[in-house]
């Protein structure tokens, strides 16, 4: 199994080599190189556990890495999950299913790959000896779960770069109070967009990506969407039989990473009816789907923080399969998106539908899915309960436990919801290191903690 970049001028490289890059060095995203099939697979795979699943299915992906070590990685992985199923599915009625999947460390779907990407790094530095600066951007979930999938891990350094003042508190605490030594929270100005931007900068010099071994942990790294895969086909596996063909998963995203996992399993032979992207008022994905137009608009700030981006990164992997493999065209229409150019494509995927939901919106659905079913939902997880399907099994997923947005949800459900772990940050001081919004800033910054 190698893997290529979505622009063509990259050579091919190993699972454990498209991992420490993160991002390709003709700027592109990495994919491998021809999709595996698995619906000869999925029967044996519904008696197996979350994290004997994970091993199965990503030693299809890394097969340098023995099936007995993705088996010691998947179970350290999921070992702190506070849910024996790790993502429980919750039936809510005989139409609507939730999988929670916010049962890990941070509470919050980020931690089923940063989990493992944690530990993967922590072996490449065993095997090769070089210390790892991990870098990356969040709007909120991604910088949290990052940091705690490397935090006090020897010869590993995080950065990791958020807008200021637009993640929620608790987000903010779980990444600048952990009081670990190769830990960097940077908020810096402006949007999630501006942040990544100064990312991609980065990884875009190569003479400072070879100086500090530089990897990414955002999104654009392909270890990240192949874990999260994992967890659509469990969730699959635990619909009732009849159900699984047309059952639609429903999926809150900001930055499509997490549909795109779900959309890759459908590729691999995973049969169901199709996928809702569930945007809030930064709706770019909303309106690509709905017009088949794709413009950056401005970013605004929203209940729903980790999905208040304007520039989708792993739009560029889908990208590429739907102009058919034609890097030169992926090139392409990428500048013309680094430019906040207009592009239009033809809509010629119906797996794919969409919603959107304003702010003013989102109290209500909480509120009204805690009436109707006792059950208290995030306001990311919200934005996913609006134009149901009427004539199939609907799986929402949900992104992130509502104790981590206590404000909104106490004044949708009158009750705060509370977590032990994020309680206990409350009382600890803020540990930041604000940069200016520019990849010459990050890099000396970078340099000066080697």
């Amino acid at each position: 199994m190698l893997y290529i970049s979505t622009r063509g001028q990259t050579r091919p490289h190993t699972f454990t080599e498209a991992v420490e890059a993160g991002l390709a060095a003709d700027g592109g995203l990495f994919l491998p190189e021809k999709l595996p099939c698995l619906q000869d697979r999925l029967p044996a795979w519904a008696a197996l556990g979350y994290a004997e699943l994970a091993a199965e299915f990503l030693s299809l992906f890394g097969p340098e890495i023995s099936r007995e070590e993705w088996g010691t990685l998947t179970a350290e992985a999921y070992r702190r999950f506070d849910s024996p199923d790790v993502a429980p599915l919750r039936k809510l009625d005989d139409r609507t299913y939730v999988l929670e999947l916010w049962h890990g460390p941070t509470l919050a779907f980020k931690d089923f790959a940063l989990q493992l990407l944690g530990l993967l790094y922590k072996r490449q530095v065993r095997l090769t000896g070089k210390r790892l600066a991990v870098l990356g951007a969040t709007s909120g979930d991604t910088g949290s779960a990052a940091i705690h999938g490397c935090m006090g891990q020897e010869g590993i350094q995080i950065f990791i770069l958020y807008p200021n003042g637009r993640v929620a508190p608790l987000q903010e605490r779980q990444m600048a109070c952990t009081g670990a030594d190769n830990v960097f929270a940077m908020p810096v100005p402006g949007t999630f967009d501006d942040a990544q931007r100064v990312v991609k900068d980065c990884f875009g010099d190569a003479a400072f990506v070879q100086e500090v071994n530089l990897s990414a942990v955002n999104s654009i790294n392909i270890a990240r969407v192949l874990a999260q895969c994992v967890y659509y086909v469990w969730a699959w596996l635990r619909l009732p039989e009849q159900a699984r063909a047309t059952a639609e998963f429903v999926v809150p995203t900001g930055n499509f990473g997490n549909v795109l996992a779900g959309w890759l399993c459908q590729q691999m032979g995973m049969k169901c009816g199709g996928f809702r992207v569930a945007t809030n008022q930064n709706d770019i994905l909303h309106r690509f789907f709905t017009s088949g137009d794709y413009q950056q608009g401005e970013v605004k700030p929203s209940h729903a923080p980790s999905m208040d981006i304007q520039a989708a990164s792993n739009f560029e992997r889908y990208l590429y399969y739907m102009l058919k493999g034609d890097q030169g065209r992926v090139r392409e229409v990428m500048q013309c998106m680094k430019r906040s150019e207009r592009v239009t494509f033809p809509r010629t995927d119906s797996t794919f539908r969409s919603s959107r939901m304003g702010d003013d919106e989102i109290p209500g659905v909480i509120a009204r899915v805690w009436n109707e079913h006792g059950y208290v939902i995030d306001p990311h997880t919200a934005c996913a309960f609006t134009d149901m399907a009427a004539d199939r099994v609907s799986v929402v997923l949900s992104t992130a436990s509502p104790a981590k947005f206590p404000e909104v949800v106490q004044a949708a459900t009158g009750s705060e919801p509370l977590h032990p772990t994020l309680e206990a940050l409350k009382s600890k001081p803020l540990q930041t290191h604000p940069q200016e919004a520019s990849d010459s800033a990050v890099k000396a910054f970078i340099r000066a903690k080697q």
